[in-house]
């Protein structure tokens, strides 16, 4: 399993929108193949900083299967509007939890 790490920039006074915006599209990463799990975390020293967290089974799931589906469309249609510049996505792997 990975993590898929979208580095997200807003505008701070439009981060109650953008909160609810992806909470709205929490259903179409739950129903999409590979997709494990997804947060939301908000940067507290820096307004309108998120990244958004998302366990794939593979990064085929994300880059090919989800990235090729309705559910990304609609997926960038309810948070797209909000990005002030293309998130910076990085592909990450668990090496260990010690804790």
């Amino acid at each position: 399993m990975i993590t898929e790490i979208a580095h997200i920039s807003i505008l701070p006074e439009k981060a109650p929108q953008f909160v609810a915006a992806v909470s709205q599209a929490a259903p179409l990463f739950r129903a999409a193949d590979g997709c494990h799990g997804m947060r939301l975390e908000e940067v507290i020293e820096t307004p309108g900083q998120f990244r958004l967290c998302v366990d794939w089974e593979s990064v085929d799931h994300h880059m090919v299967t989800f990235r090729q589906s309705e559910a990304f469309e609609q997926w960038r249609a309810l948070a797209g509007p909000f990005f002030l510049e293309p998130p910076k996505v990085e592909h990450w792997n668990n090496c260990g939890s010690f804790f």
